[in-house]
């Protein structure tokens, strides 16, 4: 019987894969220092992002289940 693959925890906790199997993680620097950006910084942070078609394969093959 073939082996399992192992899952890359470090790149689980980071990413999360869609219905669509679309790649997606959330917005880096929201902790702090976030006075000083303006309204339409700080909305836009609130927002996932979705990483680009070239990552997206090396990511899912890293989280096969």
């Amino acid at each position: 019987m073939p082996k399992k693959i192992k899952t890359r925890q470090s790149i689980a906790k980071r990413f999360r894969v869609t219905k669509n199997k679309k790649v997606i993680k959330r917005t880096c620097g929201q902790d702090h220092f976030n006075a000083r950006e303006t309204g339409q910084a700080k909305r836009a942070k609130r927002r996932d992002q979705t990483i680009s078609k070239a990552d997206q394969k090396n990511i899912r093959t890293a989280m096969p289940y």
